[in-house]
């Protein structure tokens, strides 16, 4: 495909989403019919220190790689209530408050403000596999978490988000559960598959006993690797991993501000 074909897609039925996370912000354009990526996906690393200005320049140049001028979609590793971040954990401090989708309209001469959409980068993993992925077609209460370096959450019920969830941060055994049960413990606790897998049954079941899902889809990096652990769970939800990888928070936000915007 060439630089022209890539960058002048049907307006029709293609999105445009950012995923920004604490080490890297990247971008593709989404076939909204499919939900797959058109051409490559560009990545840029996260400023450091992460702070709000210099973020937004980073989305304003992968906005201008893909010469995109439509709706954008954002997702951000936090809370977000109407475009305004109420927590940022991996970023910095100052981003506590800002309206982010004012902010990168501001940087954006083709995009006016009322056209970005930001929301929680768990959020829009969980819209992608419910339209595109592991539970498309599922009705009932489907719950995605996502492991890796936290525990992210999306609750959908009937296709509706409930955004915001933060089910990473449920108090499990007197701390945070994804303290215990993210990905990340398993490499710092240096753990076996097994031990981990018991964690994150543990966390599963406290899950289950407060929300009686109908659908458990797993995603992060370990979702690669179902072989290795899945067979240790023993809950009594439907478990699948997640199919979207590490395009679902694209494909997500694309669908989202997509949506949003008609």
């Amino acid at each position: 495909m060439s630089d022209d074909e890539e960058t002048s897609p049907d307006e029709d039925r293609t999105g445009f989403g950012i995923d920004i996370g604490g080490t890297g912000m990247k971008c593709g354009l989404v076939d909204l019919s499919t939900g797959e990526l058109i051409g490559d996906r560009e990545r840029i690393d996260t400023p450091q220190p992460a702070t709000p200005g210099a973020m937004a320049e980073v989305v304003r140049e992968l906005v201008d790689r893909k010469g995109w001028t439509g709706p954008l979609g954002a997702t951000f590793p936090g809370v977000v209530r109407s475009g305004r971040i109420a927590t940022a954990a991996n970023l910095a401090p100052e981003w506590v408050g800002v309206q982010a989708d004012e902010l990168f309209g501001s940087v954006l001469p083709d995009t006016r403000t009322g056209n970005v959409l930001v929301l929680n980068d768990a959020d829009a993993a969980g819209l992608a596999e419910s339209r595109y992925g592991a539970a498309k077609g599922r009705d009932g209460v489907v719950i995605v978490l996502t492991f890796g370096t936290g525990i992210g959450s999306a609750i959908i019920h009937d296709g509706v988000l409930l955004p915001n969830t933060e089910l990473g941060h449920l108090e499990l055994d007197g701390v945070d559960a994804e303290h215990r049960a993210a990905a990340r413990a398993r490499t710092e606790d240096d753990l076996s598959w097994k031990t981990w897998a018991g964690r994150v049954e543990h966390y599963l079941r406290h899950v289950e006993r407060l929300f009686s899902p109908d659908l458990f889809v797993i995603g992060g990096g370990v979702s690669k690797r179902p072989d290795k652990w899945f067979g240790h769970l023993d809950v009594d939800t439907e478990l699948v991993p997640a199919e979207l990888a590490n395009n679902a928070g694209i494909v997500g936000a694309a669908v989202a501000a997509t949506s949003a915007a008609r």
